[in-house]
């Protein structure tokens, strides 16, 4: 539903929060490929734990704790060579 609203008033900004949560390995396929194309023309936020949707990203952010009660934040600009890391 949100896929076909936004295809007929696409905006320059979308925020997806937890959208693949509830999907099946062939739906997140589906939805990835959807957003993948979608991201042509609007940016995405897509806040996520699955692994198949983060594979497709541009750059990843996140916050990890390496020690307890100290929280840091972690980007990964993806490329189709590989990935960098930026702390």
């Amino acid at each position: 539903m949100i896929f076909a609203i936004f295809l007929i008033k696409p905006t320059p900004f979308c925020l997806l929060d937890e959208v693949d949560a509830p999907l099946d390995e062939v739906n997140v396929g589906r939805y990835n490929e959807m957003v993948r194309e979608m991201s042509r023309s609007s940016q995405f936020i897509v806040i996520t734990h699955n692994k198949r949707s983060m594979e497709v990203a541009d750059s990843l952010y996140g916050v990890t704790m390496e020690e307890p009660g100290i929280s840091k934040t972690v980007s990964v600009k993806l490329s189709p060579q590989g990935a960098t890391a930026a702390a």
